[in-house]
């Protein structure tokens, strides 16, 4: 009887045990705050992007997800930052192509491995480029300025926000599928450069929507194609680079939510499913268009891993090819 006792009594005390750690063991993922480090200032595009979804996966998740801004270093002080957090599900962090592709192979020195770090979950967005000339060029269509520029080798100018930037490299990918010689000359932001274009220091910009849109609606500069693989709603009779004679180019920037590596599966698929869905609304979409951003169809993540491995090939040849490095 007394040996009965104590097997009964081992007995509740284990269940008692279980019960009182059951609900922290099944707890829902979330059942805490989310953090989404965004490596922006706030303002901009990618910054009211990071604000409205946040809000939108606040009510997916059933937790607040809260946006912290930590610009610097071209993206890199909040990629370290986020490479390095606890890989729970509770740390997200806004990638682009800048801190997932590019960075990773212009920096000889950077603290965080992109493939090996990160999980990129979902691409949301991407950020479509425009070719745009100074109003003086005798062309009106990428043909006729690719024409031109062949007359003049080594004449022209094109105008940049700085070395290995994105609008860089789109720009040398557009001049070794088109043939074109022009020099390349950097400045230190977009408002200097545009600047110069339209004093027609430098002829020819591949420039972020957003930021050249109102200079083409009010006729300070022209716009001679997008890069995306279909016309664009804001500029619905400019061409793709694809339709001027250049099939299959495409080049844009993105941004997306991505995950230290070691993030459990089962948080992973929750955060990637609770992004889809926000996506998939259709005022989240229309929200952005005015800003030239264009929320993607939402991907799995086998969808996504292609997407990611195929821009860092796109861009990797025109690295290479430009021997383009950066300390």
């Amino acid at each position: 009887m007394l040996k009965m006792n104590r097997w009964l009594g081992r007995t509740a005390a284990a269940v008692l045990a279980c019960a009182a750690i059951a609900p922290q063991a099944l707890a829902a993922f979330p059942d805490r705050p989310v953090k989404l480090v965004v490596p922006y200032t706030p303002g901009g595009a990618a910054d009211q992007l990071s604000r409205v979804l946040a809000e939108r996966l606040s009510r997916e998740l059933g937790q607040p997800v809260v946006v912290e801004n930590k610009p610097g270093a071209n993206t890199m002080i909040a990629a370290t930052q986020v490479a390095r957090a606890q890989p729970d599900g509770y740390t997200l962090f806004l990638a682009s192509n800048a801190s997932m592709v590019l960075n990773p192979m212009l920096y000889q020195k950077i603290a965080y491995d992109a493939a090996r770090d990160f999980r990129v979950l979902s691409v949301v967005a991407e950020l479509p480029l425009v070719v745009v000339a100074n109003n003086a060029v005798p062309a009106t269509t990428l043909a006729q300025f690719v024409s031109y520029a062949k007359t003049r080798p080594g004449k022209l100018n094109y105008a940049s926000v700085g070395i290995g930037n994105p609008l860089q490299l789109a720009t040398e990918l557009l001049k070794s599928r088109t043939g074109v010689d022009i020099a390349h000359i950097p400045y230190n932001g977009s408002a200097p450069a545009l600047s110069s274009l339209m004093a027609n220091d430098t002829q020819l910009m591949v420039d972020v929507i957003s930021t050249s849109l109102p200079l083409v609606k009010e006729n300070k500069i022209k716009a001679l194609a997008v890069t995306t693989a279909e016309r664009l709603p804001v500029l619905p009779d400019v061409p793709t680079v694809a339709e001027s004679g250049f099939p299959g180019f495409r080049a844009a920037t993105w941004f997306g939510i991505a995950v230290p590596q070691a993030t459990p599966a089962a948080e992973g698929r929750a955060l990637q499913e609770a992004v889809a869905r926000v996506m998939a609304q259709p005022d989240f979409r229309e929200r952005f268009q005015t800003l030239g951003l264009v929320i993607q169809a939402p991907r799995d993540q086998a969808e996504t891993d292609r997407y990611v491995a195929e821009d860092r090939e796109r861009w990797g040849a025109v690295i290479q090819a430009n021997h383009i490095k950066l300390d």
